[in-house]
C-alpha cells in the first residue's frame, strides 16, 4: 500500500466506506501521538481478547496478522495477561466512545492511522483520548514494584490494548 492509495472497506460492520492513504505506513504520526506498539505488535501480544478486526483482515497488511493470536470467540486466555479486557461495543456506544468513521472503536482508528489514513478532527480526538488513558501507567508506577508485571494486570493489559507500554 502506497500515498494515494483508496481503500475501499467492506466488512460486517461498515460498507461502501472509502479512505486514501496520505501517509506512509508507520509514520509520518502527530508528534503528541507516541505509541509504544504498532497494531501488528499489540495483535501478536494478544489484545481484546482474541476477537478484533475477525472479518475485516483483508483492509490490512497481511504481515499485521502474522503470529497474531485471534479468536472466533472472545478469550481472556488469548490477552497477553491472560484477563478479561474487553467491554462490548454497546457500552462504548452508549458512552460515546465511537466517534468519526471507525465503527470498532478506538483501535480500528489506529489501524487506519497507522496505515497512513488522515483524519484531522477525528485525529485530533482520538490522540486526546490516547494521551488521557496515559494516567494508568502513572497509577501503576503509584502502586506495583518496578518489574513486578503481575500487578495490575487488568491495567496493564488496558494499556497494551492502547498501544502504551504494559510492561512499566
Amino acid at each position: 500500500m502506497a500515498i494515494g492509495d483508496e481503500i475501499q472497506v467492506d466488512d460486517r460492520m461498515q460498507s461502501g466506506y472509502t479512505y486514501t492513504l496520505n501517509a506512509p505506513e508507520g509514520a509520518d504520526f502527530d508528534p503528541g501521538f507516541t505509541p509504544h506498539h504498532t497494531p501488528a505488535e499489540m495483535l501478536a501480544m494478544g489484545v481484546f481478547e482474541g476477537k478484533y478486526l475477525n472479518d475485516c483482515r483483508g483492509e490490512f497488511p497481511a504481515s499485521w496478522f502474522e503470529g497474531a493470536k485471534l479468536s472466533d470467540r472472545p478469550d481472556p486466555s488469548v490477552n497477553y495477561f491472560g484477563v478479561k479486557s474487553r467491554q462490548p461495543l454497546s457500552v462504548w456506544r452508549e458512552k460515546g466512545w465511537i466517534i468519526g468513521p471507525d465503527p470498532r472503536g478506538w483501535f480500528q482508528w489506529y489501524c487506519r492511522y497507522s496505515l497512513g489514513r488522515r483524519l484531522p478532527d477525528t485525529d485530533a480526538a482520538q490522540i486526546k483520548r490516547w494521551r488521557a488513558f496515559a494516567r494508568h501507567a502513572g497509577q501503576i508506577r503509584a502502586n506495583c514494584y518496578p518489574g513486578d508485571i503481575f500487578c495490575r494486570p487488568r491495567q496493564r493489559q488496558a494499556l497494551l490494548q492502547w498501544a502504551y507500554d504494559p510492561l512499566i
